[in-house]
């Protein structure tokens, strides 16, 4: 007769009761744990002046979050010299009021922005096992994917209204300008590649040479635009869409970005070389998760104050 091996069962509550503990602290504190992180980048020509940029990512804003709107309102404290928006604001369709409420203090400030996945289509439930599945095989988002069908489409009109009311740029896959006091900035953007409305061909040629400095910005990192950003020879790239892998492994990392840039690579600042250029690359781990994961695990909300400072002469 075959034996039956068992776990004791104060192994099976010990383990049940970590996972409970484990989940209670990823949903009830750590995703509402807001920081700020802060970086400095050595880009612009040398002899200029330093510019102080606040980058916010995937906010997807749910109806009644106020702790999160309070701490979006409080940034403005920080007075940025601009305001970089990279993308899914959304995760709610009736939550476009309480967003422009908490961007309002922010939108004060000179920005720019670019849309993602989440602004223009409302959140689905997914299986998280569902990511680590596409990392094998290599699908990502509409990247090898089938379309998505039924999907429910939020009201990005109302905050492409509200944006452009404030002035600040949409960068839809075209190129736009700030003229700051101390600087004239061009910047180059793109629609979000996760689900294939990047047009890079329609902003191709590189940095504008009549500005002072040019950046590229898009909400999702996939390696073709980070690609095309770096041959053209942008100095600074930023994006957003990863949330620093949400669930990561403490003293290890992120398991999946959802895209197909690397793991080491998914938050923070690192480079990027393509066709001889090496570009910095500032992906945000964002503030925000999808509302039917509210969960955050070793990866803290964050928004970002970036400090581009002259390079060596």
């Amino acid at each position: 007769m075959r034996a039956r091996y068992r776990l004791p069962l104060t192994v099976t509550a010990g383990v049940a009761a970590t996972a409970a503990a484990g989940l209670v602290y990823a949903a009830g504190f750590e995703a509402r744990s807001f920081r700020l992180r802060r970086v400095t980048v050595p880009v612009l020509p040398p002899g200029m002046d330093d510019l102080r940029v606040l980058q916010v990512s995937d906010i997807h804003m749910v109806c009644g979050q106020r702790k999160k709107r309070a701490w979006l309102q409080r940034l403005a404290g920080l007075r940025p010299d601009f305001v970089v928006n990279t993308g899914d604001n959304l995760s709610d369709t009736e939550a476009v009021p309480e967003l422009l409420d908490a961007l309002g203090p922010l939108m004060d400030f000179p920005g720019v922005y670019v849309f993602g996945s989440n602004d223009y289509y409302g959140p689905r439930f997914r299986n998280p096992g569902r990511y680590l599945v596409e990392k094998v095989q290599g699908r990502h988002g509409l990247n090898g994917n089938a379309p998505v069908v039924g999907a429910v489409h939020n009201p990005w009109e109302g905050i492409k209204d509200a944006f452009d009311a404030a002035g600040w740029v949409d960068l839809t896959n075209t190129r736009g300008r700030l003229k700051l006091p101390q600087a004239d900035l061009a910047f180059t953007g793109l629609d979000d590649p996760h689900i294939k409305r990047d047009r890079y061909e329609r902003v191709a040629g590189g940095p504008d040479a009549s500005a002072d400095f040019s950046l590229g910005v898009v909400h999702a990192p996939y390696l073709r635009v980070l690609d095309a950003f770096a041959a053209d020879g942008y100095e600074l790239l930023l994006a957003g869409h990863t949330h620093g892998g949400q669930l990561c492994v403490p003293f290890y990392g992120a398991l999946v970005t959802n895209c197909d840039i690397d793991p080491d690579r998914v938050k923070g600042l690192s480079t990027h070389t393509a066709g001889g250029h090496t570009s910095y690359l500032h992906v945000s781990a964002g503030c925000g998760t999808n509302r039917y994961t509210p969960v955050r695990f070793a990866c803290p909300p964050e928004a970002t104050l970036l400090t581009l400072t002259a390079r060596p002469a």
